[in-house]
């Protein structure tokens, strides 16, 4: 579990993707990747969730695939079946954490306040989703509520994109932010796997300059 959650840190960002049509899974990933991303959180928000991450696991091994939206042990279950190497939720469900846990996945659980971060902490977790990022309070409230918590690591999801990444990369207990809007549904609707791609690079210099200064 932790070499997963080291390849996410190593990675800083996770596109989260929903996909309606698993044929566009394979293409969106390759682009994402020719941009420099060599992740994805496939979210269990369409039917074409399984079978995308089954494809992409089967032809780009290069890929970290992860599920997301994954709400409880059922779906994780099919997530992992899949090939999922990874799983995410937007909040912190006791029954789908125990069942990573058992079964060696790693999970980044949501969470939104202290009361959460605690219930993580309970479960034994030390990397969390902090969701719905901005609409939470964005920057300041992540370092609010992380300041009592410094054995957290924290992978903020929900309204970054090429703007703020860099504030929250700059934080250190944040590991990887999530975001989509490299993977926005106009783009994968219209394949645009090129405007994908550009967006990808952009992201991945952003993170380098934040990271390493270059």
């Amino acid at each position: 579990m932790q070499n997963i959650l080291n390849e996410i840190k190593n990675c800083g960002i996770i596109p989260v993707i929903k996909l309606d049509d698993a044929n566009d899974a394979v293409p969106l990933c390759r682009a994402l990747a020719a941009g420099g991303l060599h992740a994805a959180e496939i979210t269990f928000r369409t039917a074409a969730a399984e079978e995308s991450i089954k494809r992409v696991s089967a032809e780009l091994p290069e890929m970290l695939v992860g599920a997301g939206t994954v709400l409880n042990t059922e779906t994780a279950k099919k997530a992992v079946a899949a090939g999922a190497e990874f799983i995410v939720s937007p909040g912190t469900n006791p029954a789908v954490v125990s069942y990573c846990a058992e079964n060696s996945i790693a999970i980044i659980p949501g969470v939104c306040t202290p009361t959460d971060i605690e219930k993580g902490l309970s479960l034994g977790l030390t990397t969390l989703k902090f969701f719905p990022a901005e609409a939470a309070g964005g920057l300041k409230m992540l370092k609010a509520v992380a300041a009592p918590y410094t054995m957290i690591s924290f992978m903020p999801t929900g309204g970054i994109d090429e703007k703020n990444l860099a504030d929250y990369l700059s934080f250190k207990p944040v590991i990887a932010c999530g975001g989509s809007w490299m993977v926005k549904d106009e783009l994968i609707k219209t394949k645009n796997w090129a405007e994908i791609t550009r967006l990808s690079k952009k992201a991945v210099e952003i993170k380098n300059k934040t990271r390493n200064g270059v």
